[in-house]
Order: structure tokens, then sequence, then C-alpha cells
């Protein structure tokens, strides 16, 4: 575990350490030294960061999930763009004591030409991609096209550096970021990666939620109970939909057919409603961790809403090994996906105790919720469901004495 939690940081690390190492400067001033290491760590970063924004099961589990790994890329592409754009005004500042105008010229691409223009290329496609990542309201396919501004002012600043004559190390970065950018593109937005499944059945569950069977074509996925998949839906009636969503799986059948629950949150979740069976699926996954390695303690579950999903598909694989708190929270009683089916659960094993409430449009009185400081001293606490809910229990937890390491949530925003 500690080992995993270090892999994110110890890439970055060495990303970054080892370019400013190979090309650390000698015999210069020392905002000049300064100036050029800054520089080869923005590299190191955003070399880092394509990495880390990779949709790849393997490397998602050996470096702790694919939540985490998309929070160090968001992390490492903003620290790198703020490292980066030091790197010319500390260069500058070198010069700046004996001649104003030289100071100005460093960072003039009218002075010194399509070198340092790319360079201030590289930094604008740089600022478009990181503002799409901070503007979480702009449709997907614009946020997409602004972020995709990440990966050319990558290139761009290896060109910056290749017209200034800098030929090593900038070959063998080049291509790793290439190797980054089409893997991302081809194995993961094409879909190169995912498998073939066609859909089997579909059943409403709740209002504005459909439960639909998914049968493999191929050599199915492997997916552990309380992982999500990312899935597209095929042919030219899905087309508008545009990408792959992620879908907690629900339960996952003897053979291999899984279950995904889908609200009507969008556009395309909202035509998604409508599947009929036979439609082909692309599959890519499964991710996550929320429920993996689970300690043999007590263990307090709260749902919100779909947020029900992980904890369904774990009840659905067999009954729990320890003291198990389900809370159930939903809006109204047509919004209670799978609620019969939980009471079924819980009457049939003295482990599980379920407490279900519709809140409608309030916020809980989450005092009334939660038992007292003692009574969580020994649990585990999992969390899943809207942002707000999630964050407010948390806080709630964290008053009452629950240490972080206790409380483990997941979020689906992979923007």
């Amino acid at each position: 575990m500690i080992l995993r939690n270090l892999s994110i940081p110890l890439l970055i690390v060495t990303c970054t350490v080892s370019l400013i190492w190979w090309a650390f400067p000698e015999g210069l001033s020392t905002a000049r030294t300064w100036g050029i290491v800054l520089g080869w760590a923005g590299c190191g970063l955003l070399l880092a960061s394509l990495l880390l924004m990779l949709r790849e099961t393997w490397l998602a589990q050996r470096l702790g999930g694919l939540e985490r790994m998309y929070q160090w890329h968001h992390w490492t592409g903003t620290t790198a763009y703020v490292v980066l754009l030091a790197h010319p005004l500390v260069l500058a500042a070198d010069v700046w004591p004996d001649s104003r105008l030289l100071a100005w010229q460093t960072l003039s691409p009218f002075s010194q030409g399509w070198p340092i223009w790319a360079g201030w290329l590289s930094l604008l496609f740089l600022m478009l991609g990181l503002a799409a990542t901070f503007i979480m309201r702009i449709p997907y396919q614009i946020w997409r096209l602004l972020h995709f501004g990440l990966g050319v002012g990558v290139l761009l600043g290896l060109v910056h550096l290749a017209l200034l004559g800098i030929s090593e190390p900038i070959l063998p970065i080049f291509g790793l970021a290439i190797s980054f950018l089409g893997w991302r593109l081809i194995r993961d937005d094409f879909g190169l990666a995912a498998r073939p499944y066609v859909v089997g059945s579909v059943k409403s569950v709740a209002e504005g939620i459909v439960e639909i069977s998914l049968k493999p074509l191929a050599d199915p996925t492997a997916i552990t109970p309380g992982q999500f998949v990312l899935v597209a839906f095929l042919g030219q009636t899905f087309r508008d939909c545009g990408e792959f969503h992620p879908f907690t799986v629900s339960s996952i059948g003897a053979n291999h057919e899984i279950c995904i629950a889908v609200k009507a949150l969008g556009d395309c979740t909202r035509h998604i409603q409508s599947v009929e069976p036979g439609v082909m699926v692309r599959v890519h996954g499964a991710f996550g961790t929320f429920l993996a390695d689970r300690p043999a303690k007590p263990q307090f579950w709260v749902a919100g809403g779909i947020g029900i999903m992980p904890f369904l598909a774990l009840l659905r694989a067999g009954p729990v090994n320890q003291p198990t708190t389900l809370l159930y929270l939903y809006r109204t009683e047509v919004d209670a996906a799978f609620l019969h089916e939980l009471q079924v659960i819980a009457k049939g094993d003295r482990l599980i105790s379920l407490k279900a409430l519709a809140t409608g449009d309030k916020a809980p009185d989450l005092d009334s919720l939660l038992p007292d400081t003692q009574g969580f001293l020994n649990y585990e606490c999992y969390l899943c469901g809207p942002p707000g809910m999630v964050a407010a229990f948390r806080k709630d937890l964290h008053n009452r004495g629950v240490t972080p390491h206790q409380i483990h949530f997941e979020k689906f925003e992979f923007r």
C-alpha cells in the first residue's frame, strides 16, 4: 500500500530529476542556471503528466487507480505550466541589471524569431489546455478540443528546444511524447483497447435509471465488484454520444455478462435510456480500487442515489464477512433504485444493517444519521454519491474523530 501511494510521486520525481541531471548547465551565472533548470523541470513534469493521462488497466493498478492518476495529471500539468512560465522570466532577469533592452529581447519573439515564437506558442496552448481543466461546465467536445492543446503545447515546447539547437535529450523526449499521445488517442479515445460486447437486456429500475446487461463477444474483461468500466454505445443511433462514459458495474454474471446502471444526467445518458437489445458496445476497463483490499473491520457504507451501484455489486457477489451498515439516501421513493432487492439481501444476512431514507430536495441531517464518535472508532467508511454529499459526510466524519485513512471515496470526474 505504501509503495503504491508513493508510485506516482516517485515517477514524477524520476522524470523531472533525470532530465535536470542529464542537461544540467555548467559555468553559467546562478540566474541563467536556474532559468535552464526550470525549463528542463517543466519538460519532465509534462512528460509525467502525459503518462498519467493513459487509461490502461495494468498501469492504473500499479499507480493506485485511474482517479488518482487523473488528480496527479492535473496537478503535474498545472505545476509544469507555472514552472515553464517562470523559465523565460528568470532568463530575462539574468541580464536585467546590465541591460533592460537585452532583457526584453530575451523574451520577445520579434527579436529572436521562430525559436522564441515556438516557446510562447507552447505556453499559450498549455494555458488553453489548463483552462479547460478548470472550466467544468463547458460541453465535453469543446473541453476535449481545448484539452488537446496540452499535447500540442508539449510538442511545440520540444520544437522550441530543437530550434535553439539542442539535440539531446530532445529526440528521446520527443519520441516518448509522441508515443504517449498516440497511445492515448488510438488505444483509449479510438477504443483499440476496448472489447466488444452486445446489449442483452434493458430494465427500468427507477425513474430515469435503467440497468443494462452486456454480453461479451470475445474474451471478456476482468472485473471485480465495485469497479467501473468505460462504455461506448455504437451504431448510427448513438453516434452523438461521441465518447466513452464511466459506469459502475452493478453485477457480474457466471458467463462474464456484466450489468451497468445508467442514470439520465445529460444528453447522452438520457439517450441511452432508450437503448435496445442487440446494440453493439465497446467496454474498456475495468478500473477502480474503491472497495478493493477492505480490511477485516466493521464497515460503514454511505450511498447517495446512483452511488449505490458499487455496494450493490459487492452484495450481489455474496455475503459480507464483517458487520456492515449501509446508509442508502435517495430523493423520493421513485428514485430508490434496487431498494426492494437491498431489503431482501439485508433481511437474509445478519451482518447487514440497511438504513434507507428519502431526503427530498433538502440536505440530510447528518447528526441524526450517524452514530456518536465512539461508534466509529473501529469502522472503515466508504462513501459514494454526489460530490456535495461525499464532501459533507467526509467533513462530519472527520469532526467525529474518524481519521482520513478510514474514509474511502471515489469520483468519476475525468476531465
